[in-house]
């Protein structure tokens, strides 16, 4: 059993990590004291103790409560509703400090091959909460990708039946053709928020 590959193999698998990259984690971990190791191991191994899946936005976030802390916060606004792939791109959002709305996190885009896996079916049972909730406007927030746009392009086609009575807009310019959401700076998010336009 060659340990060094197969935790190096194990790493590939995460999103954006190349071979290379996955032997530099494992010689880096080779180099910690024992201590950090283990310690490294049990945050792993513990991760999911104390996470949850949010069942309103469907991010995961840390603590006990039924709902996160965006979804339980009174002082949010109800009246719109920003679609985001994943957390990361929440958090973004969050950073610039400009949205004070509600969220859903699709967990991933689809390819244009027809790869992918988005949350279609929550997202139609939070939309229609929303809705009764009284939102008016929903905000498609995902990259300027390819896969981003085919994904715009199918949760457009879910939210349809929903056409009358809300608005479903884009983020407007400031984010560059290819560019993640996450990766974009508040100055840059923030322009794209203001500059949304309708879908």
């Amino acid at each position: 059993m060659d340990r060094i590959e197969d935790l190096a193999r194990a790493f590939e698998r995460f999103p954006g990590i190349g071979p290379r990259q996955a032997r530099r984690f494992v010689y880096h971990l080779l180099n910690l004291p024992q201590g950090e190791r283990t310690r490294v191991a049990e945050l792993v191994s513990r991760l999911a103790e104390n996470v949850r899946q949010c069942p309103e936005c469907m991010r995961y976030a840390n603590g006990g409560a039924l709902v996160c802390s965006y979804c339980a916060d009174p002082k949010r606004d109800d009246g719109i509703l920003m679609i985001v792939e994943k957390d990361q791109d929440l958090l973004a959002v969050e950073r610039a400090g400009t949205y004070k709305g509600r969220y859903f996190v699709l967990g991933g885009v689809l390819t244009l091959s027809g790869k992918g896996v988005i949350r279609e079916k929550e997202l139609v049972r939070v939309v229609q909460e929303r809705i009764k909730k009284g939102a008016k406007e929903i905000v498609l927030a995902l990259s300027a990708t390819s896969e981003g746009e085919h994904t715009t392009d199918r949760v457009r086609e879910l939210l349809l039946p929903y056409r009358d009575g809300i608005t479903i807009s884009i983020l407007g310019r400031g984010l560059a053709t290819g560019s993640e959401l996450e990766y974009a700076d508040a100055e840059t998010l923030s322009g794209a928020l203001q500059n949304r336009k309708e879908a």
